[in-house]
């Protein structure tokens, strides 16, 4: 009897290994992307900053307006390599083309303005999971976007916009939704999502 029970388990520690060591290696993996994800983010954010800022001091906020409608894209273009691909996304989108989050963004970006509300500082949003799609497994990541002063040049309220300004945010964006945002405010986030091996 006891060499029954010894053997039955055996078979089962034999059975529940490969599953811990999968679990394992999946939180180290998970782990990895998330370290990753988030200084590909912070990394983007760094170097699309300094362009804006170099482009609003030299030519000024109107002529800026390459920057974000071309210089952006190609920029998350050049991060959008290997299995990743790396996008701005907002609730209210400039560019619906590029900007529309998917129905997991958006509920990220819902809960990022609540915990907002509820006082939890910009600076630390950050949300992530894995996703089991038709394609395979993607981990994905998404940090939020805080409104610097300089971005209300082109995103703050009418009465802060110029008149020039406004014209070109029309003729450029007319399904522009991207106004209306103070100092601080969760203007967007960066979504990083990359193929689970």
């Amino acid at each position: 009897m006891n060499n029954i029970i010894l053997k039955t388990a055996l078979v089962l520690v034999v059975l529940t290994v490969p599953a811990c060591a999968t679990k394992v290696s999946n939180e180290a993996t998970t782990a990895k992307y998330l370290e990753e994800s988030r200084n590909t983010a912070l990394e983007f954010r760094k170097k699309l900053g300094g362009v804006q800022k170099a482009q609003l001091e030299s030519v000024g906020a109107e002529n800026a307006i390459p920057v974000c409608k071309v210089i952006a894209p190609a920029m998350a273009a050049e991060y959008s390599q290997n299995g990743q691909i790396l996008k701005r996304v907002s609730l209210k989108a400039r560019n619906k083309a590029l900007g529309t989050p998917d129905t997991w963004e958006k509920e990220v970006l819902e809960g990022f303005d609540k915990a907002q509300l509820a006082g939890k500082p910009v600076d630390v949003m950050e949300a992530s999971t894995v996703s089991k799609e038709a394609d395979g497994r993607w981990f994905r990541y998404v940090k939020a976007i805080p409104t610097q002063p300089q971005c209300l040049q082109c995103h703050g309220k009418p009465n802060e916009i110029s008149a020039g300004m406004k014209a070109l945010l029309a003729r450029e964006y007319p399904e522009d939704m991207a106004t209306g945002y103070s100092v601080g405010e969760i203007r967007g986030a960066i979504s990083i999502k990359r193929k689970v091996n």
